[in-house]
């Protein structure tokens, strides 16, 4: 008997809906084909152990399961259910006339219990796509999955609950997720908020403007002068993610199964690696791509602490994803997409020992002990971040206030702000949202400067032999310094206070 059942792979951030054709036949055999990877073949024995915990058997006679399409490679445990319930519907253990209008997809333990699957929420979306009636996966993913409005989802705990509801015999309920209540839900008060940091008021007015025009940031300075703190507390105030924005951030840690809490991701990710961090783990791949730190952080903050320490061809890797805000892996049969539209805010210290330029500490390290520290961080890297800016340390008198500094609510109504100009400026072209994202096009259109303003910039450049990527990052920073005064054009102050945050562009830091 000839039966086909329903499941789904990922690939990227999409997924392909798989039909699983289940024959047996006289004969005996366990033959699986279409270019499954060894979870899947090794399925078999997950699987007679659940029929048999269960009170079911897997049938003693020739059983040919293809996996189609057949020139798609499949991987992953969670195909377990849907071969379990097609070997089951073909031998005639179980009636299932509805079988072909669900997807079902769950990884099997031993006793029938069900495991949670990467990648509900776009499987999900395909789903409904394609014009099925309902999906059946583990309770763990439910949430996830039940985001897609007009499709049945059930969480079911093992197999027998599946069987049953084929069966007429259950009683499972979809679950129903109000998309747009769970999106709502925010927290009133963010974990870290800038009203914790004392001093450091120049640093804020930088912060602010990253998170204004969305753009990447560095801050230098010795051990303890905070840069870790207030890297922390960046996405507190940046905008509140559009339901769109939210809707892609879920897919992709549904895809890489590193969902903290089921259901819709309505705070920005803020992502942290270590140093150690390999090239794959950064940007993703490996032989079954997965996405990696940027894509994770995607529509967030991406902080690479002590800059320097990461290795100096991982840092090379992010260039291409920070210019495209997509990263691209391309294998021999495939190639897969993730987005990585993120924010990168690194610190770094000043040299190995930490205290240059400080003239209330010792300078211990040599002077090819600070080109070689330095050199690990490129040129072209660094065109890349917008703003340079020097954390200096608090003094006491600033630490010692009782006195709160402006919170991050307050900061962030102003964030928005100039976020709703550049909406409204950008609302014409498709994947530009805010100024960072500006190309030399934009930048002449919306960055016109005056006489006075372009004999500022032009001194600028020649004194600090700036290249022509940081001429376009200091005209960017100067527009949202502009929108979050409401100026209409960007000024001669405005270019001054871009110009100040390229310290990494002046001499005495990288010769």
């Amino acid at each position: 008997m000839l039966v086909k059942v329903f499941g789904s792979a990922v690939f990227g951030v999409e997924a392909t809906t798989i039909t699983v054709e289940v024959n047996i036949d006289k004969g005996i055999g366990y033959h699986l084909v279409g270019l499954p990877d060894n979870a899947i073949k090794e399925s078999s024995y997950r699987i007679a152990a659940a029929l048999k915990n269960n009170n079911y058997a897997m049938p003693g006679k020739k059983i040919t399961i293809n996996m189609a399409p057949a020139d798609l490679r499949k991987e992953g445990s969670a195909y377990d259910l849907t071969l379990a319930i097609g070997i089951l519907v073909a031998s005639s253990q179980i009636k299932a006339a509805e079988i072909d209008k669900y997807v079902i997809m769950g990884e099997l333990s031993l006793d029938g219990g069900l495991q949670p699957i990467k990648g509900a929420l776009p499987i999900a979306i395909k789903a409904k796509e394609e014009g099925f009636k309902g999906f059946f996966l583990p309770v763990q993913n439910v949430k996830e999955a039940a985001i897609v409005a007009g499709l049945d989802v059930y969480g079911v705990e093992n197999i027998q609950e599946v069987i049953d509801f084929l069966e007429g015999k259950g009683t499972l309920e979809p679950t129903i997720i109000d998309t747009r209540a769970e999106f709502y839900k925010t927290l009133d008060f963010p974990e870290f908020d800038f009203s914790d940091v004392k001093g450091q008021e120049s640093i804020k007015r930088c912060m602010e403007i990253a998170a204004a025009g969305g753009h990447n940031i560095i801050l230098i300075g010795p051990p303890g002068a905070g840069k870790t703190m207030l890297a922390k507390r960046l996405p507190s105030i940046l905008p509140p993610m559009t339901l769109r924005e939210a809707l892609e951030t879920t897919k992709i840690h549904s895809v890489a199964g590193k969902l903290k809490e089921a259901g819709l991701m309505n705070q920005r990710p803020f992502r942290s690696p270590h140093h150690t961090i390999s090239n794959v783990a950064l940007v993703g791949g490996g032989s079954y791509p997965q996405p990696g730190e940027i894509s994770m952080a995607h529509n967030g903050v991406l902080f690479l602490d002590e800059l320097p320490e990461f290795k100096r061809e991982v840092l090379e890797v992010m260039r291409q994803p920070l210019e495209d805000r997509e990263v691209t892996i391309s294998r021999a049969k495939f190639t897969v997409t993730y987005p990585s539209s993120f924010m990168l805010v690194a610190s770094m210290n000043p040299s190995p020992s930490g205290f240059f330029n400080d003239p209330n500490a010792p300078q211990t390290s040599s002077p090819h002990e600070m080109q070689r520290y330095l050199s690990k961080i490129s040129g072209p890297l660094l065109d890349r971040i917008d703003i340079h800016i020097e954390v200096t340390p608090v003094p006491f008198e600033k630490l010692s206030e009782e006195q709160k500094a402006e919170s991050s609510v307050d900061i962030r109504k102003r964030v928005t702000a100039a976020r709703e100009i550049q909406t409204e400026r950008f609302v014409q072209m498709e994947n530009i949202h805010y100024n960072a994202q500006m190309n030399t096009k934009h930048i002449r259109e919306y960055c016109a400067l005056d006489d006075v303003s372009k004999q500022l910039l032009k001194t600028a450049m020649e004194r600090l032999n700036l290249s022509a990527r940081a001429y376009d990052r200091i005209l960017k920073v100067a527009r949202t310094i502009a929108d979050l005064e409401a100026a209409p054009k960007v000024i001669s102050s405005h270019i001054a206070e871009a110009i100040q945050y390229r310290s990494l562009d002046r001499d005495g830091w990288l010769g």
